[in-house]
């Protein structure tokens, strides 16, 4: 194992910033009550809960009584689709997704298959964006619902959300008043500017440790007047829409992260994407047979997908984490399969490629000479298995 170590996976979580350590760690042991006590104790749990409510709302555009908190992203997203579809049975049961979403929705709307819903998945093509057109067809007079992610987790591809949410408010001048939008905003928050109006949204989900908090705390961002069932019930918390006795340090936690990145989203994302493209560029100069995924321009700025022809992913990956370089063949949640991406695949690529895709995630804690690092061990690690690849042989 090398002595060195370069953090490339923060797609999957981020390192928790100390201050933000530190706002979680004084509210362990400083505000210890139960926020549903009347007691002093109890009212200063409250007021830190509060606090950080406001915080998450400023983050998305928001007002403070739209924002509920979770035990995270899943949770969220959970709460999101099945809560709006279970409150609208009464007006259809059709609901419209895209190919590439998280298995957090993507499961879900199997489920509800499962419990006889009709679901869309909208294709993504080679660039993995949806198409307006596809979606435009899609739509039916019982569509309840539309959930389509902000940015991808496994490519950074974002989304026309802001279009789709347009066409949502059209609809519904139109007659079509029970349409409802989500979009899961996991991978977007803390990467770049997040308003929900903007967006035309009425639900969006978020989660702590993807903008350097701790795991184990989410939200969801719920427009007033849309109806949802919860999936957590035995208590009033969260206007009942999560019951359960709040985790107020992780709540305390998600608040000033969400502080700090509403702070210094512009410079963290001009970080993040100055070293991503100085990484692609030695890729591209340096390595041969190499394809990029997903579209150069509509993406975030911290994520690069690359597929290596001739090499299977989980080998490189395992070459490069014995050298000290962490990255991620695809979806955290979705480790421990050998199979392709379903991303991958959604972008028209065969599985072969599909099995050498490397997810590289930068963050505000990188530096350029981790690049370097990173790149010196991939070419030698690219170079190494090519070399023992029958893969390799059968192209020659």
């Amino acid at each position: 194992m090398s002595a060195r170590r370069v953090y490339l996976d923060n797609s999957a979580t981020t390192p928790v910033d100390p201050r933000v350590a530190a706002a979680m760690a004084r509210a362990v042991v400083e505000v210890f009550g139960n926020a549903s006590s009347v007691h002093g104790f109890g009212q200063q749990a409250r007021a830190a809960i509060d606090r950080a409510r406001r915080e998450v709302a400023s983050l998305v555009g928001a007002k403070q009584n739209e924002i509920v908190f979770t035990s995270g992203g899943t949770e969220a997203n959970n709460l999101a689709v099945r809560g709006l579809c279970e409150a609208s049975l009464a007006h259809g049961r059709h609901v419209i997704t895209s190919a590439i979403e998280h298995p957090s929705v993507a499961g879900v709307c199997v489920e509800l298959e499962k419990r006889g819903w009709e679901v869309t998945r909208l294709p993504v093509y080679h660039n993995g964006v949806v198409r307006l057109e596809d979606l435009t067809r899609a739509l039916r007079p019982d569509t309840v619902l539309i959930t389509v992610m902000l940015a991808n987790n496994e490519i950074g591809t974002v989304q026309p959300v802001g279009e789709i949410g347009a066409l949502v408010r059209e609809k519904r001048a139109a007659g079509q008043r029970h349409l409802s939008l989500h979009t899961d905003a996991v991978q977007a928050a803390g990467r770049m500017p997040l308003n929900v109006d903007e967006l035309g949204c009425d639900l969006l989900t978020i989660s702590a440790h993807k903008f350097y908090a701790p795991k184990g705390t989410g939200a969801l961002y719920v427009r007033r007047g849309v109806r949802l069932h919860g999936q957590n019930v035995g208590g009033h918390q969260e206007r009942e829409r999560r019951a359960g006795t709040e985790n107020v340090p992780g709540i305390v936690a998600l608040g000033e992260a969400a502080k700090l990145a509403r702070e210094e989203l512009q410079q963290r994302s001009a970080h993040d994407r100055a070293l991503r493209d100085r990484f692609e560029a030695e890729v591209r100069k340096r390595i041969t047979d190499v394809v990029m995924n997903g579209d150069r321009e509509q993406r975030l700025g911290h994520v690069s997908n690359i597929s290596f022809r001739f090499i299977e992913g989980e080998g490189l990956l395992i070459n490069l984490d014995l050298e000290g370089v962490a990255v991620s063949t695809g979806s955290a949640c979705s480790s421990g399969t050998l199979e392709p991406s379903p991303v991958i695949r959604a972008l028209g690529v065969d599985d072969e490629l599909a099995r050498g895709s490397i997810r590289f995630s930068f963050g505000k804690d990188n530096t350029g000479e981790d690049v370097d690092y990173a790149v010196e061990v991939l070419v030698r690690a690219v170079e190494r298995l090519r070399a023992l690849s029958p893969l390799t042989l059968a192209s020659h």
